[in-house]
């Protein structure tokens, strides 16, 4: 596709901010989505004498953003008939050419070709004199707005050159329909001699195509040393500026030019002009990774704490774009690490966000403030941990970054959850080894709004519960802005009866399950509790949820009666409400469940009961290693005890 030369390729620049295609027109955009397309069928784009040279250009234009690659595209004076034969065998669709604006057309008749064109294109100086003497006007321009002197000046004709210059030495700066004037095509083919005998004429090197760019800035785009220095002998204005601000020095060392920087640098070249995005030389050194040309920056006076518009400093995307050897010379002229950009991000978290950036990180843990970092509102454990970074994670650490670390309010408001710590960052991308990282350095399991324990029951993920409530999450943990009259963990694991039994076995309060506001009374219908809830917010308390009213939900009750079952193990003497009666009622499979419901109780269940109670959630935990009988841990766990 073609790139738009009035700033370099995204590789350049190296940013989300400064997006590649910000500097094309609505037109252009088009055009090279249109490209794009057709190269992707299998069409070629090469179209007929002028058109062709148009397509040449672009092909230049693309070969001096990128490595060049063998082709095998025809010369642009190839007659129409011969590129029909090689990019459309079957005449009777036609073939595909392209027109000067941009659009596409199909034709089967081929193009004459164009008796001048072929006479400068071979140097045909006495031909050219022989048709001038005829009477014919070569002061002409087609309909693309070229003039013979444009092909004299696009095909490196000297002889040619100098012959319609003298007969119309009107036409010496007069441009196309895209305003390109002939020592433009001049620079753009890399034809010295052409260039400098317009120079001599009198040419102007300042004017500007459609994109504002200027002979000199596609000079620099080549990185043709003698165009440039002959352009700065003839007075060309190094400092203009293209559509998008970009000066031919912003060009220069984008490409890593010394040569041509010195050049426009010792022609008085601006060290500090910006962009319209704020942009500085040095900037775009730092941003793309050019060493060379940063260190001549800097020994020219540059400023190292240059920032853009958006406040993110050279150093800020030397970071973000993995440019260790870029930092590290930054950090040892002075950078400043601690300068934040309008987001409040510093470099340690931009560097925080991408994979492999151990050593930058390494490089900027030292000279980062970390009173900076919690003004920021963010830890780069945070980013680690989101990014699944574990070397970083696991550096940050070691660095002694607080493991239980908050967001700030505002940052925390960004995500639905309301999430605070690393710890819960890692638990939600169901990071074991992260998780396991964290919580070895101390990590705290109950901080979070939602507790990280509950986000591991509905992962389904058993080693990460285990570490949590190894390390104290509490296995009764709540939702503050979802209250229910019984633990959120049940209500998170209900649809896993293995699962509840789990967490049941570890201690989980099963008795605030038949605790019911309502008991035998009649309770208000579900749907009434709905549209109570859906009423204005305002100054009015969440209602608690009791659990035979999450157990009633269509989504769950079609398990009550095996979610009751499983929770009647782990209660003594209890009355069902109503509603848990209903559902009992309601499945005649389900009447053993309620005869177990039933008073009393067996002895047996109610002394397990008070064992386990007499031991405690923490040596629940370990029941397995206690020094007891087989017989007795079975019976603890509610296992068979016909098993041993």
């Amino acid at each position: 596709m073609e790139i738009s030369a009035s700033r370099p390729a995204q590789r350049i620049m190296g940013s989300e901010e400064y997006s590649l295609y910000s500097s094309l027109s609505e037109e252009e955009l088009i055009q090279m989505a249109i490209e794009q397309s057709l190269s992707e069928g299998g069409a070629s784009q090469q179209v007929g004498h002028t058109q062709q040279k148009r397509a040449e250009l672009t092909t230049n234009q693309r070969a001096s953003q990128r490595p060049a690659a063998p082709t095998n595209r025809s010369a642009p004076g190839a007659s129409a008939a011969t590129n029909s034969q090689n990019l459309n065998p079957d005449s009777n669709r036609g073939v595909l050419r392209k027109r000067y604006d941009g659009s596409y057309f199909r034709t089967s008749q081929p193009v004459d070709p164009n008796p001048i064109e072929e006479m400068i294109k071979k140097g045909d100086e006495e031909g050219l004199n022989n048709i001038m003497k005829s009477g014919k006007r070569l002061n002409e321009p087609n309909k693309d707005g070229w003039l013979p002197l444009h092909e004299a000046a696009y095909y490196g004709s000297l002889g040619c050159l100098k012959i319609l210059l003298k007969e119309y030495p009107a036409t010496i700066d007069q441009r196309t329909l895209q305003e390109e004037t002939a020592l433009y095509f001049a620079v753009i083919r890399g034809h010295l001699d052409c260039l400098h005998h317009l120079l001599e004429y009198g040419a102007e090197p300042d004017i500007v195509n459609k994109s504002r760019e200027t002979p000199l800035y596609k000079a620099c785009e080549r990185k043709n040393t003698d165009t440039v220095q002959m352009l700065v002998n003839f007075r060309a204005d190094i400092n203009h500026r293209c559509n998008q601000g970009w000066t031919a020095l912003h060009e220069a060392v984008a490409r890593n030019a010394l040569d041509i920087i010195d050049i426009l640098v010792k022609g008085g070249a601006k060290i500090e002009a910006m962009n319209c995005y704020g942009i500085t030389p040095l900037f775009v050194a730092a941003q793309s990774g050019q060493l060379e040309a940063l260190r001549y920056i800097v020994k020219c006076g540059a400023d190292i704490n240059t920032q853009a518009n958006d406040s993110a400093t050279a150093l800020f995307e030397a970071s973000k774009n993995g440019h260790d050897h870029i930092v590290e010379f930054l950090l040892s002229q002075g950078a400043d690490a601690n300068k934040p950009n309008k987001d409040g991000y510093l470099p340690i978290h931009i560097a925080s966000k991408k994979r492999d950036n151990d050593e930058i990180v390494s490089m900027l843990i030292p000279v980062t403030s970390r009173t900076r970092v919690k003004r920021s509102g963010i830890s780069p454990l945070h980013i680690a941990a989101e990014r699944n970074n574990d070397d970083i994670l696991e550096e940050l650490i070691d660095a002694g970054y607080d493991v239980n670390s908050t967001l700030s309010h505002d940052r925390a408001r960004l995500y639905e959850d309301r999430r605070s710590t690393p710890l819960y960052f890692s638990v939600m991308n169901n990071n074991i080894y992260a998780t396991r990282l964290l919580l070895e350095a101390g990590a705290n399991p109950n901080v979070d709004l939602i507790n990280p324990l509950l986000i591991s029951i509905r992962h389904g993920c058993i080693t990460t519960m285990k570490m949590l409530l190894d390390h104290g999450a509490n296995i009764n943990a709540y939702i503050a802005t979802h209250p229910t009259s019984f633990p959120a963990t049940i209500m998170f694991s209900m649809k896993c009866l293995s699962l509840l039994k789990y967490l049941m076995d570890l201690g989980c309060d099963a008795d605030s399950c038949f605790q019911c506001e309502y008991g035998n009374g009649p309770h208000p219908p579900i749907d009434d509790q709905r549209r109570q809830n859906d009423g204005p917010q305002e100054h009015k308390q969440p209602k608690i949820v009791q659990f035979c009213e999450m157990i009633s939900t269509p989504e769950i009750s079609r398990w009550a009666g095996p979610i009751i079952d499983v929770l009647l193990d782990y209660v003594g003497n209890v009355k069902l409400c109503s509603r848990l009666q209903e559902h009992l009622d309601s499945y005649e499979d389900w009447d053993c469940i309620k005869v177990k419901s039933e008073p009393p109780r067996p002895l047996t269940h109610l002394c397990r009961l008070k064992v386990r109670s007499m031991l405690g959630r923490e040596r629940l935990k370990l029941i397995d290693t206690l020094p007891l009988p087989c017989r007795m841990i079975r019976y603890l766990n509610h296992e068979n005890l016909n098993q041993c």
